[in-house]
């Protein structure tokens, strides 16, 4: 049994070690693709609007076994789908006060660099 451990531990490890490195490393190319992307802005309608939510839940603090319960923590991402003039589509991630301000039908100016939302002006 010992050396069972002796062995998944690494592993696993190994295996934890890789996967944060994998999303650090897809984050930073990610962040330079979209600095090395040059600033549009193109005449756009906003097409459609909707939202991510996600749940996680975490036993108390200290508390392994769960026998103390559980606390949950929501996280939402909002993203709009832009029709631009070509008639091609562009969804981009915005923050919670965009989302709210944006409706379906819009028309307006886009501001994008990459995958990274900038502002939106109604025409």
């Amino acid at each position: 049994m010992l050396e069972l451990i002796n062995v998944m531990f690494p592993i696993m490890f190994i295996i934890v070690v890789g996967i944060i490195i994998f999303s650090l490393v897809r984050g930073i190319i990610t962040w330079n693709k979209n600095n090395q992307s040059p600033r549009l802005t193109v005449s756009v309608v906003v097409a459609a609007k909707r939202e991510n939510i996600t749940h996680h839940q975490h036993a108390n603090v200290g508390d392994l076994s769960s026998a103390h319960g559980f606390h949950t923590t929501t996280s939402t991402s909002y993203y709009v789908t832009f029709l631009v003039e070509s008639g091609n589509r562009i969804e981009l991630c915005v923050s919670g006060t965009e989302y709210g301000m944006l409706v379906e039908g819009d028309t307006g100016r886009l501001t994008f660099q990459g995958t990274r939302y900038l502002s939106f002006e109604r025409i």
